[in-house]
């Protein structure tokens, strides 16, 4: 929520504003609408009509206008007098290729399948289980497997979610006395190739899944890296590239249990060097009251994935359990922090 319309929402009576956090799913059913329909990709061309928009969209047009004008209200569509809606800065945003993956986010974190993980929030509550498997009867990531076209969303979700990470992450870290940089379930390597070019002293070594690490040769040669970054396939439970120097872990951790943190970390310890560093990439949660987005994360992680969120102490007692000592948390100018730990 923009600063101004924190403040505002603060002059309300607590009573209020409890009642608009709690409905709050209603705003998120709309711009989930409006993102499933398309709405932004049908207006780029200019402003039309609910009448004209409910062929195309398959939609009710009575209903559909009644939609458009709610979210015109939310500043995404502005309604002329002759009824047909535009697309304001906002909308822009919601089109299909437009910077940032705002539709692919939304119809990932509010779609139908994440909805219905989030029915079951009492039941994670209840047992520490996720809502995910209580709802569709597996893990977020072999659901994902199983739903091609959810998977291709959720990786566009996240670079999207995480689109300024990798450029805060090598200017905030010095990785200059590093000769190899090995990203440990690195995906198509949107992180690693952002320290390259930052740093032109390491190599770096992207590794993940063989279906995970499948597109990523085509970003390394836009890059301009393929002399300095190599790609290999594998099973982070399983095994890791050894001898590197630094070993990067960027929202791997906060995706497990602790069981499962501790076989990821274990392995990485096995590839180490004892001068070798790990570098975990996670919202670091600050504590007491102070808000952060991780706070909220960490509820998605609860039902969905499994995994946490976490503050400095608890990695520090994490990562003492797999044999590591943490040597230092460092801030960068996005959300998230690199903690940075030493074999033991």
């Amino acid at each position: 929520m923009p600063d101004n319309s924190q403040a505002r929402a603060e002059k309300l009576p607590p009573h209020e504003q409890l009642m608009q956090m709690g409905i709050a799913f209603v705003v998120s059913r709309v711009i989930f609408a409006a993102a499933k329909l398309g709405l932004a990709d049908q207006l780029a061309e200019g402003p039309k009509s609910a009448a004209e928009l409910a062929g195309p969209t398959r939609t009710h047009a009575p209903s559909l206008h009644r939609l458009m004008r709610t979210l015109a209200s939310l500043d995404v569509l502005s309604e002329r007098a002759d009824h047909c809606f535009s697309l304001t800065s906002l909308g822009e945003a919601l089109k299909t290729d437009a910077p940032g993956s705002a539709r692919s986010s939304i119809l990932t974190g509010a779609g139908q399948w994440a909805w219905r993980a989030w029915e079951e929030f009492p039941y994670s509550l209840e047992t520490g289980k996720t809502g995910m498997e209580k709802a569709w009867g597996m893990p977020v990531f072999d659901f994902l497997t199983k739903q091609p076209q959810e998977a291709s969303y959720f990786s566009e979700a996240m670079v999207g979610f995480h689109g300024g990470e990798p450029s805060a992450v090598a200017a905030a870290y010095d990785f200059s006395g590093f000769k190899t940089v090995v990203d440990v379930g690195g995906a198509t390597g949107n992180l690693v190739t952002a320290i390259l070019e930052h740093h032109p002293e390491p190599r770096g070594v992207l590794f993940d899944l063989p279906h995970v690490v499948r597109e990523a040769p085509a970003l390394i040669e836009a890059r301009g890296l393929t002399d300095r970054l190599t790609v290999e396939a594998g099973d982070f439970f399983k095994t890791i590239p050894e001898g590197g120097d630094a070993y990067l872990l960027s929202h791997i951790i906060h995706d497990w249990d602790e069981d499962m943190c501790l076989m990821i970390l274990g392995n990485c310890r096995k590839a180490m060097k004892p001068s070798s560093r790990l570098l975990i990439i996670e919202m670091v949660l600050p504590a007491g009251d102070t808000p952060h987005l991780g706070k909220l994360t960490d509820m998605v992680m609860l039902v969905l994935a499994g995994g946490q969120e976490r503050t400095e102490q608890e990695y520090a007692a994490l990562l003492g359990k797999a044999g590591f000592r943490l040597i230092q948390v460092v801030p960068t100018e996005s959300a998230v922090s690199v903690v940075e730990a030493a074999p033991d």
